[in-house]
């Protein structure tokens, strides 16, 4: 007694340690998806799920039971129960080993809050603690307090992490069993462990079922019915789900974030991982190893869908890398942004190109994706089939460093280096940019020009670099956007049924790397934008997997899938563009002579004076020239689908008018013009084109 004594005493003249102190641990962050549903949990400061709640959001049926098992005279005594401690104190002496403790609930949470040895002096301080504890709490913050920093195992701190870890549930929604439970668990969250041992568990429980009976927080109905409700444990699975995506948002969090809603769709993101992973099944023998997605809502510029990889547990094909934020070349992707620029200044969809071998300044001389040139196509027909010569030229006529300074403007701020390290090829991609910087550079032309930074969370709201900029008028982005969305227009280059026809108003590009080392895909709608990426993390090259075949499945599966999520409405006409009547031959405005038209779409003003006469504006000497199909193509009839559907367009470039014929192993066709269709059938042909001027002839063979 002396020696309790003098402890005492030298307690009393130390400094109040801990009474009326709060604890400062942050919260377990959690990550939501935009409708509530979790997506990724982490880890507290204190390697658990630790997620506080008010006293209360905790069931009142834990309260009790935790003071029946724990302290029954919680509520009348001042921190220690000196009662229990005689008892204790008894009981062991009669056993000759400790086989009772005292510690109340107040005890328990000064060594929570202050962790000390299990000595005369450790226990001692523990209770000088509690005594200070009750002085500075009422026993609501007491209580409140110790539920949230009680540890129930598997990495759970707290009744709310632990009801949600064991039971599926919130603190509040506990029922009297399961509350039980828990309170069962504080004794020993290792040997009552309802996931691991349940049966000692279920004995724990109905021990403590039976404590709150005789003390009489519940009577004999309850404890009855309590007895009877099966021990059911949820599965212990903790969310992480879009984890490329979650890595990427919480290094934008402030410190001490808690909860976070995210601009993410959950129902979407498992989508987007389920189709990958189909096509890259597809690509399994042309070394196609990995895929990256992501979907933007162009409104708000919030990520809708993000998936950095395939599987992000594949260590053998790099799964943890993040594709949408990698550095890779784009090639023709960025392809719609030159053609912009080029319709700010004297360009137009109509105007015509030539598409012919060409050496630009340093000895660039760029190649067809085909192998093959086309003469003379219009800027839609260039941007549409992605030939390459004709937007190297329009790159030159804008100029590298203002093609460089409005891809900046469009948020590509990875393309860190100065204009003359890019040079033209820059316009095919020659640069490496991310798929995030891709898909909001389309979004801005989805949005008439305005470009807006990525969103990723909207409570608090996190959003990406950059800030709301006009980057290309309403008009202009259009122009663009309505040769994209144009099927008839790339039909020469990609046939009619692509993947990137769609059965709804979507502009879509393609684009490859060099070497078949990386290929995109781009669609978009007024509503939303979807970029997507195949190839290899190690930059292994594909095997002459392009854009339409890699990428391209994946965006069409996704756009048909996003239009049934969000429906979106067609691309509207803004004011300031002029819809006129054109020669398909010139480009210009027709005129009376103009045996062929169609119309399309100028920046109002900026309508061409001069009407076309009828004849193509070619220079003296050019040839007439089959330019689709390339000689010796061969084709394939695909039995999926309708024979009908199958067709191959015939197109000759005319320079001196498109009055042409057409024969087909002799025989004359009905249809006539530089530009027609032909239903597939199988076999070899020899295709001749007699036009004014001249004529050319060519082979192809069709497979079954």
């Amino acid at each position: 007694m002396k020696k309790l004594a003098c402890l005492l005493m030298v307690l009393m003249l130390l400094p109040r340690p801990v009474g009326g102190e709060e604890v400062s641990l942050a919260p377990s962050l959690q990550i939501y998806d935009r409708y509530g549903v979790p997506v990724r949990g982490y880890l507290s400061a204190n390697q658990t799920y630790y997620r506080p709640v008010p006293l209360a959001q905790i069931s009142p049926w834990l309260v009790l039971a935790a003071v029946a098992a724990e302290d029954k005279r919680f509520f009348v005594h001042s921190g220690v129960d000196y009662k229990a401690v005689l008892r204790a104190a008894w009981q062991n002496a009669l056993a000759g080993e400790v086989v009772s403790g005292a510690s109340t609930i107040t005890q328990q949470l000064a060594r929570v809050i202050e962790p000390r040895p299990r000595t005369l002096w450790g226990k001692a301080k523990e209770a000088w603690n509690a005594l200070m504890l009750e002085r500075g709490k009422t026993k609501e913050e007491i209580l409140e307090e110790y539920f949230n920093l009680l540890e129930f195992g598997n990495l759970t701190q707290g009744a709310q992490a632990a009801a949600n870890y064991y039971f599926g549930c919130s603190a509040a929604e506990l029922s009297v069993a399961q509350a039980a439970t828990l309170a069962g668990m504080i004794q020993s969250p290792v040997r009552f462990d309802p996931s691991k041992h349940p049966q000692a568990a279920k004995k724990r429980r109905n021990a403590v079922l039976k404590l709150m009976k005789e003390n009489g927080f519940i009577d004999d109905n309850v404890y009855q019915t309590a007895l009877k409700e099966p021990l059911t444990v949820q599965p212990a699975v903790r969310p992480f789900s879009a984890p490329h995506f979650t890595r990427y948002l919480s290094s934008l969090l402030p410190p001490d974030t808690a909860d976070v809603y995210s601009t993410l769709d959950a129902r979407l993101q498992t989508r987007a991982g389920e189709i990958i992973q189909n096509q890259l099944a597809k690509l399994q023998s042309e070394h196609v190893t990995n895929a990256a997605a992501v979907v933007l809502d162009n409104q708000t510029g919030g990520v809708l869908a993000y998936v950095g990889s395939a599987d992000f547990y594949d260590r053998e094909h790099a799964g943890q890398v993040d594709g949408v934020r990698s550095l890779r070349q784009p090639g023709s992707a960025l392809k719609p942004f030159v053609y912009a620029l080029g319709f700010e200044k004297d360009f137009y969809p109509s105007v015509l190109i030539k598409d012919e071998d060409t050496f630009f300044a340093g000895g660039y001389r760029p190649r067809n994706y085909d192998g093959s040139f086309h003469g003379f196509v219009s800027a839609r027909e260039a941007l549409a089939c992605s030939y390459n010569i004709p937007v190297v030229k329009v790159a030159e006529a804008v100029g590298v460093a203002n093609m460089l300074a409005a891809l900046h403007g469009l948020g590509f701020d990875s393309l860190s280096r100065q204009a003359d390290f890019y040079g033209l090829g820059l316009s095919l991609g020659a640069g490496e940019v991310r798929l995030l910087e891709l898909a909001n550079a389309y979004a801005t032309l989805a949005r008439g020009g305005l470009k807006k930074p990525v969103l990723l969370a909207q409570s608090p709201a996190v959003s990406g670099p950059g800030t709301p900029k006009r980057v290309f008028s309403e008009q202009v982005s259009f122009l663009v956007t309505d040769i994209l969305a144009d099927n008839s227009a790339r039909a020469a280059a990609f046939g009619l049924n692509s993947p990137l026809n769609v059965p709804f108003d979507m502009a879509a590009k393609t684009g490859t790397s060099k070497d078949y080392r990386d290929n995109f895909a781009v669609g978009y709608t007024p509503r939303w934008t979807i970029a997507v990426w195949a190839g290899n993390f190690d930059g292994s090259p594909m095997r002459r997997v392009s854009g339409v075949s890699g990428a391209a499945p994946i965006l069409h599966d996704l756009a048909v899938y996003m239009q049934q999520l969000y429906p979106s409405p067609s691309f509207k006409r803004p004011e300031g563009i002029s819809a006129v009547t054109v020669c398909a031959q010139s480009g210009l405005p027709a005129g009376k002579n103009c045996t062929h038209t169609r119309v399309d779409y100028f920046l109002e003003g900026s309508v061409p004076p001069q009407k076309c006469d009828g004849k193509h504006q070619a220079k003296e000497g050019e040839k007439v020239k089959i330019i689709s199909p390339a000689h010796k193509d061969v084709f394939k009839l695909d039995p999926s689908v309708p024979l009908e559907s199958q067709q191959l367009h015939f197109k000759v470039s005319a320079p001196q008018g498109n009055a042409c014929r057409w024969q087909l192993n002799g025989q004359t066709l009905a249809d006539t013009g530089a530009d027609i269709w032909w239903p597939l059938q199988a076999g070899k042909f020899n295709l001749r084109a007699d036009c004014p001027g001249g004529g050319d002839s060519i082979t192809f063979e069709v497979l079954p």
